[in-house]
């Protein structure tokens, strides 16, 4: 499910209970499978812009701790709910975004930081190993596809009626609300 900054959403029913932030790179040209492998700066010349964006991953396995990886990437790699921003409107392409940290608060009482050094070393060539894996199932990108990139942090656990803030610094912060819980 595809939200946007600012939403509110449930997750009466989501067993994880946690958010991710992550670097969400938009495609501006198609990428189609090749036989060998695409550079990081290839990838980085197909992308059109970066959003910001929290995963609120989920399994359909109530105890999705014992399932073992294989089985976990059947139930869609825990994908869920992701919320993304607006386009980042500074230059993302001038910062290292491995050592991009990002600081995150869920309704004032945790504080966590990270950086894009969690993902893969680096959320750009975390992209273009997305990129090369598709490539070689034959699986195309497509301009305007959204493309996360994993974490930049261990989880944050949530609860009904969370308020989640990601900063990014200068690339701008967003934000989830949980519905608080039914009475």
């Amino acid at each position: 499910m595809l939200l946007f900054d600012g939403a509110t959403t449930s997750i009466a029913k989501n067993r994880m209970r946690v958010v991710e932030p992550e670097f969400a790179f938009r495609f501006a040209v198609d990428v189609p499978p090749r036989a060998t492998a695409y550079t990081l700066d290839e990838v980085l010349r197909a992308v059109g812009g970066l959003h910001l964006a929290l995963e609120l991953p989920d399994s359909r396995f109530a105890d999705f701790t014992k399932v073992g990886g294989a089985t976990l990437i059947a139930d869609l790699a825990c994908g869920d709910q992701l919320v993304v921003g607006p386009e980042v409107k500074v230059d993302w392409r001038a910062i290292d975004l491995s050592r991009h940290k990002v600081k995150a608060h869920v309704r004032n009482k945790l504080e966590r930081d990270g950086s894009g050094e969690n993902v893969l070393g680096d959320p750009c060539i975390a992209l273009t190993w997305i990129v090369n894996e598709l490539s070689s199932l034959g699986i195309p990108l497509r301009q305007g596809e959204l493309v996360t990139t994993g974490t930049c942090m261990a989880p944050l656990a949530i609860v009904e009626g969370d308020h989640v803030t990601a900063d990014f610094g200068v690339l701008g912060a967003i934000g989830v609300s949980t519905a608080a819980a039914r009475g």
